[in-house]
């Protein structure tokens, strides 16, 4: 694959993740359920993701801190999901 579709595919990718971040942005800002925003800011990792390794001119091996975005990302949605699916501080019926 040459740089430049590389290049342009990584945008791609980078505006989708961007369009999905503003789209949880919007169901948080209307709910104010804090799963949402766990879910925007872990768009925004994978934008930043994305985004670094060829805004930098980053190549092969030197990306590897990049990847520690993506793992707090999915992280950050894992552990989301099972805050928000813990029962709460109530008595059990």
């Amino acid at each position: 694959m040459s740089p430049l579709y590389a290049a342009f595919a990584a945008g791609l990718l980078t505006m989708g993740y961007l369009i999905a971040s503003l789209f949880f942005l919007r169901f948080w800002h209307r709910t104010g359920d804090t799963l949402f925003a766990c879910f925007c800011a872990a768009f925004l990792l994978l934008a930043a993701n994305q985004a670094l390794p060829t805004l930098l001119d980053l190549k092969g091996d030197d990306q590897a801190g990049i990847y520690l975005l993506r793992l707090a990302a999915f992280g950050m949605i894992i552990i989301a999901v099972f805050a928000k699916n813990m029962p709460r501080g109530g008595s059990p019926r």
